[in-house]
């Protein structure tokens, strides 16, 4: 059961559209809008996380992931830091 209210004005010509588009597929407005903005949102965050290669890209990305990281003295300094969680040792 739906029970999460989400409200939003429109033109008129909106409206008539999204209606006219939602009764040619026969469902309500709200369904309409409701299934295309869950299938725009999912686009979106899929653009977040999935990238297209073409065969000579893709395996130019899998060499630099396979290759060997460069030295860093930044990141070398910062694993050299002890947590502020971490079990101290007291002298005793």
């Amino acid at each position: 059961m739906r029970d999460a209210a989400i409200n939003l004005r429109a033109l008129p010509e909106q409206r008539d559209l999204i209606d006219h588009a939602a009764q040619l597929l026969g469902k309500n407005r709200s369904d309409f809008m409701l299934e295309a903005a869950c299938d725009r949102a999912q686009a979106v965050l899929l653009d977040q996380v999935f990238f297209s290669l073409d065969a000579e890209k893709f395996r130019a990305f899998n060499a630099a992931l396979d290759a060997s990281a460069a030295p860093n003295a930044g990141l070398a300094r910062l694993l050299a830091v002890t947590p502020p969680w971490a079990p101290t040792t007291s002298a005793a």
